[in-house]
């Protein structure tokens, strides 16, 4: 019987990491690297020129003058930030390649998205920094539903299909002796992603029990308000939501309320882009 790891290596074998990556990590590792050194990677890849010059432009860091130059745009977003950016091109490239008809893409997608802009904005609630950590880690968490459809499309069904009260991870347990979390988690220590995204997606579920950092109560509450947002007739906050939880974020059910009104603003955006390139 196949475990998560099994998944994860195959999933590697027929999609691999882009070079770029692992070039801008080892040059974060590096502290004698240079702006010019992230600039000369990141310019042999026109996709990621554009989406870099388009974002340093844009009014999230409402920058006065245009910005031109790849270097000027690093220094404004920051390398972590635009290491994190390259992450989501992977992911959506990734969701490509192993997307198929065993599970429900629009709701994949809705659940991860959502996920990811509830993690952003619950990270800025609760005063963490490097939010686009957070953000990646949540569109990611999910991944290995795609691995595991793409592998055993049947047992994905059954979980996708699945209508009852359980979790969706209760049923994952239940039905492959582990969650897609497991599999995302194994794939990305495959990939060498840094442990800082890795961990939280390892271990949100447990975060009842497991207090490393504040960034797995994060993927914890996240995870939940965007499985309330996909199933609203299924499942509720005063049935999902530990209160110990978020209080260890030093955030409120108000924060909890705020963090969802604007993830659901920000992912109807995101998905809104996304449609008419993937559905």
């Amino acid at each position: 019987m196949m475990n998560a790891y099994d998944y994860a290596s195959q999933a590697s074998g027929s999609f691999a990491l882009p070079d770029a990556c692992f070039k801008v990590k080892s040059l974060m590792e590096d502290q004698s690297s240079t702006v010019e050194d992230f600039a000369n990677v990141i310019s042999v890849d026109p996709s990621m020129t554009s989406r870099l010059l388009k974002i340093a432009n844009s009014a999230v860091y409402n920058f006065p003058g245009e910005i031109s130059t790849i270097s000027r745009a690093i220094t404004i977003i920051g390398t972590a930030a635009i290491y994190n950016m390259m992450l989501v091109d992977v992911a959506a490239s990734a969701f490509k390649h192993f997307a198929n008809q065993a599970i429900n893409l629009k709701r994949f997608w809705k659940i991860s998205v959502f996920t990811a802009a509830a993690a952003k904005n619950l990270a800025i609630k609760s005063n963490i920094a490097d939010i686009e950590r957070l953000f990646v880690a949540g569109l990611l968490a999910n991944f290995g539903e795609l691995l595991v459809a793409k592998v055993d499309a049947n047992i994905a069904k059954k979980i996708d299909h699945y209508e009852g009260s359980k979790l969706p991870w209760q049923v994952q347990k239940h039905l492959l002796g582990f969650t897609y979390m497991d599999v995302s988690a194994e794939l990305l220590k495959i990939w060498q992603i840094p442990e800082k995204i890795v961990l939280p997606i390892r271990y949100f579920n447990e975060a009842q029990s497991i207090q490393i950092n504040k960034d797995i109560p994060v993927l914890y509450l996240a995870s939940r308000l965007a499985l309330i947002e996909c199933f609203p007739q299924r499942f509720s906050l005063d049935e999902l939501l530990d209160s110990k939880v978020f209080k260890r974020l030093s955030i409120d059910e108000d924060d909890l309320i705020f963090a969802r009104d604007i993830a659901q603003i920000e992912a109807d955006d995101i998905l809104t882009m996304m449609n008419a390139n993937m559905f």
